[in-house]
């Protein structure tokens, strides 16, 4: 009886001990956190951006523990290829995104035919990323970005999109009550940065209003953005392969950051097995990848293993991520073989 009391005393005091550690800690990471955005308010209103929307904006920016939990524990990077692939392209996401296009065929023909991007291109995006609109995300993007910007990981990359999200805001391109989306910043149908907002969006039906969580113009905006990036209409992403292991490792290439030792397509064929069956196009320069190899232990160097081409470097440019490539173009062929 004792004992128990003494167990059930001891469990109190390490409970409570834990309350008082994690309350220090969020009162620590509080305070530096305002710190940090009243330097940023100064660094906000130099860089031109009027002080008013600085001080109204960056003064309701709460530090979200939540955003770099996120951004620490990203599918892209503990989820083997296969995983990843096929929890994003089933025959319930293309049954989804043709409900859709029967809905909206019209703009979405219309925007193929302005942009020259494949309407299969535009829903498989829309799918993966906001599983056609259902999932835009309710984070508040200005506290998203301005703990993003706090925390040490990436500062420099989430200071730069906070403040041209408040430059838009100044300049009247968006709404500053309508910014909810996801943990990292992104907004609308088709989850733009703000860095991609002001390059790329468009104001498609001319009301004067970029609505990125409506059909048109966030269809057009990512077309336009695809379009600009140099994204070649009825050209192939990728395909899959399997390896001879007398490939020489310098091939392989299993980081996202910068693809290396391109070749024309035909200089591969000796090092893929059955080559003569696969539908190549000898010419397109191309390039190997291996996704899993550096981030699932014990996977296999040479498996799975992908012929990729410029189009999936396109895809690249929009998220930089082997696996969201990949599943990306598998969703665009199975809506393809659909519509």
């Amino acid at each position: 009886m004792i004992f128990k009391k003494m167990l059930k005393n001891l469990i109190s005091i390490n409970f409570v001990i834990f309350l008082l550690l994690f309350s220090s800690n969020s009162f620590a990471n509080n305070l530096a956190f305002e710190s940090w955005v009243n330097n940023f308010k100064k660094e906000a209103i130099n860089s031109g951006i009027s002080k008013n929307v600085v001080n109204e904006v960056m003064s309701q920016a709460k530090f979200l523990p939540k955003v770099i939990e996120y951004d620490r524990y990203q599918p892209e990077f503990y989820e083997d290829t296969f995983t990843y692939i096929k929890k994003r392209t089933s025959s319930k996401k293309v049954k989804k995104g043709l409900a859709l296009y029967k809905r909206e065929k019209l703009i979405i023909d219309k925007v193929e035919k302005h942009f020259l991007v494949e309407k299969d291109l535009l829903l498989a995006l829309m799918g993966i990323e906001t599983n056609f609109g259902n999932y835009l995300g309710k984070m508040d993007i200005v506290s998203s970005l301005a703990t993003l910007s706090f925390d040490e990981r990436r500062s420099e990359f989430f200071t730069k999109e906070l403040l041209i999200l408040l430059t838009l805001i100044d300049k009247n391109i968006i709404d500053k009550d309508i910014l909810f989306g996801s943990w990292a910043g992104a907004f609308g149908n088709f989850q733009f940065m703000p860095r991609t907002i002001k390059e790329y969006a468009i104001d498609y039906n001319n009301n004067k209003t970029i609505e990125l969580k409506s059909v048109e113009d966030s269809f057009a905006s990512a077309a336009n953005y695809l379009n600009k990036i140099g994204w070649k209409k009825n050209k192939p992403c990728y395909t899959k392969i399997e390896l001879n292991n007398d490939i020489p490792k310098k091939y392989l290439n299993s980081s996202a950051r910068k693809i290396k030792n391109k070749r024309k397509a035909k200089f591969f064929k000796k090092y893929i097995k059955q080559s003569n069956k696969l539908n190549i196009n000898d010419n397109l320069v191309s390039a190997i990848i291996t996704p899993d190899k550096d981030i699932i232990p014990g996977s296999n160097t040479y498996t799975p293993a992908y012929l990729i081409y410029e189009n999936y470097e396109k895809i690249l440019s929009w998220n930089r991520s082997l696996r969201f490539a990949l599943a990306v173009c598998t969703l665009k062929d199975n809506f393809k073989n659909e519509i």
